[in-house]
């Protein structure tokens, strides 16, 4: 219904002289905090100084030039620089809830990505221990991601790079973790890591092995690296986390040393005197981030760094797809930098970039970020295992038999979901598992109730077509526009790379579903089958939301 308001405004002002685009149109376009004032409104403050008129006499202009041929609106007034825009409430209601019902799990999709390939890469985890909670953010983050893009007809490819030529696997193949099962591998790190600086030269002298294909440490290291990567894909596969490629760094060795000769021939590639070579970034942006603007790029015994195959990889990864997005935590925000200038040296383009922010631990009444260095974190794993015990709790409480692990996986997601992703999260489990205020549980239970009613009445969906209504309350039509908004928000966390938008937007429909239960009677009203019609579109569309945060929605609870 926005996008008719938009079209009207469009074309009055290309009229007057001013070529505004949609979404520069609907930007100004508010929602009055009162039904008296209308259902939309366009404020023509801004149109003053460009038109030499006053506010008042823009919007009665823009009035008069819409006219009476909008059957769309019963009425369209003006309130000082303001033009009002009243719904015709019943249309406006039976169209989008036929809409809904037609379109189901499909409502609010659309074909922006037909035939467009998008690599995805996130998560990627140093592979030398279970994953904690503050790290389980950026898979959360990427899947929502490709939910989205898949929701609007892209062809999604998810990639999770493997660290697997690092200082932290020679740590391992030092204590000869490849032993181990992955559940000591935590213990195993830290262990070494607190006498990591008395080994470093058999550190390092492990890493030239492997490079140079000692088939003994590569036998080694890969084990490690395949327990690892194994364990963190069955935890992470308990949220419902998939990838369709895991690339490993150590593919890209000898890729690397030409690559060293492409730079030579920036003359932006130099040695110090220690013999490592490095990028001389000092005319760049990066110059701003860093007292130091060089990037690394080997070690002084001529082993490679890691950005060194981060370039190569990238570089492929950007030949794979034209779209390509990598989920980095707010701590790569100077690294990201550092790359997106070597490849611009190289000629090539770089992904797009979301960075998100840590989940911190709170100690002494503190926040601080997790280490796995120092084992300060909490594994996902035993907070997964925790959230369903407190879970079960809460739902054996409400129900006959709650699925508490979807309970406790759905209030994990939404609470890392619902906020945006540069701003950090100091997580309370016991917060995040209460049925009141915004939480994921409340918003499951809002989906149950809503089932609930539908399973109670004694009327066929399918008679829901035929519904007919003479008066649309306010709380009715608060939720018949807050559904008609999901389209738009789709496509806004689709732009902004965020699906926060998303995860707010579930709480707030939620929270006018619930204020339509309580003041309007469903079965048994005069009203049933227009009401139960707008209880199954409000289910269409909030599970349509859930799926796209990665949540099961739940029919009873």
């Amino acid at each position: 219904m926005k996008q008719i308001v938009v079209d009207l405004l469009k074309e009055v002002l290309k009229g007057k002289g001013i070529k505004l685009k949609d979404e520069e149109i609907e930007k100004y376009i508010e929602v009055p905090p009162s039904s008296e004032l209308g259902d939309y409104a366009f404020p023509c403050f801004f149109l003053s100084a460009q038109l030499k008129e006053s506010p008042h006499e823009i919007a009665l202009e823009i009035r008069e030039k819409i006219g009476d041929h909008s059957a769309d609106f019963d009425d369209i007034q003006t309130s000082g620089g303001y033009v009002n825009f009243f719904l015709n409430r019943r249309d406006f209601a039976k169209n989008l809830i036929d809409e809904i019902l037609k379109r189901k799990d499909k409502f609010g999709k659309s074909n922006i990505g037909k035939g467009k390939k998008v690599l995805i890469e996130h998560t990627s985890i140093n592979p030398n221990a279970s994953p904690h909670l503050g790290r389980a953010r950026n898979a959360i983050i990427g899947d929502s991601i490709v939910n989205i893009f898949s929701f609007l007809n892209f062809e999604p490819e998810v990639h999770y790079y493997v660290n697997d030529v690092s200082k932290q696997i020679a740590m391992l193949v030092m204590g000869d973790a490849d032993k181990l099962e992955f559940k000591d591998m935590l213990n195993k790190y830290v262990e070494i890591s607190k006498k990591a600086e008395e080994f470093q030269d058999q550190i390092f002298f492990l890493l030239r092995q492997f490079e140079e294909g000692d088939e003994k440490v590569v036998r080694k290291f890969n084990k490690i690296t395949k327990t690892c990567v194994e364990g963190q894909k069955k935890i992470l596969s308990e949220l419902g986390i998939k990838y369709d490629s895991f690339d490993y760094e150590s593919k890209y060795l000898k890729k690397s040393k030409k690559l060293l000769l492409e730079l030579k021939e920036t003359k932006k590639l130099h040695k110090d005197r220690e013999g490592r070579f490095y990028l001389d970034q000092k005319s760049t942006i990066v110059r701003k981030k860093m007292k130091s603007p060089v990037l690394v790029l080997t070690r002084s015994d001529g082993t490679g760094l890691y950005p060194l195959r981060d370039i190569v990889y990238t570089m492929e990864k950007m030949k794979k797809a034209k779209k390509n997005l990598w989920v980095l935590g707010e701590d790569h925000k100077l690294y990201f930098l550092q790359i997106k200038e070597a490849l611009k040296l190289l000629g090539v383009e770089s992904p797009e970039v979301i960075h998100y922010s840590f989940i911190l631990l709170k100690e002494k009444g503190k926040s601080k970020k997790m280490s796995t260095r120092k084992g300060e974190v909490i594994l996902l794993e035993d907070f997964l295992e925790k959230a369903i015990k407190k879970a079960e709790k809460e739902t054996s409480k409400r129900s006959k038999k709650g699925e508490a692990k979807k309970v406790a996986i759905g209030a994990v997601k939404y609470t890392v979901l619902k906020n945006h992703p540069n701003k950090s999260i100091l997580f309370n489990l016991d917060d995040a598992l209460k049925f009141e205020g915004d939480t994921g549980p409340y918003i499951l239970y809002s989906y149950a109730r809503a089932s609930s009613i539908l399973r109670k009445s004694k009327n066929k969906l399918d008679k829901i077509k035929n519904f007919e209504t003479k008066d649309i309350s306010e709380s009715e039509i608060k939720l018949i526009k807050k559904l008609s908004q999901f389209p738009e928000i789709i496509l806004k966390s689709y732009d902004n790379l965020n699906p926060s938008l998303i995860a707010n937007y579930s709480y707030e429909l939620a929270q006018t579903f619930n204020e339509f239960y309580h003041l309007s009677k469903v079965i048994g009203s005069k009203e049933e089958l227009f009401r139960l019609g707008l209880v199954q579109s409000f289910r269409y569309v909030l599970k349509n939301s859930l799926n796209l945060l990665g949540i099961e929605s739940l029919e009873k609870m």
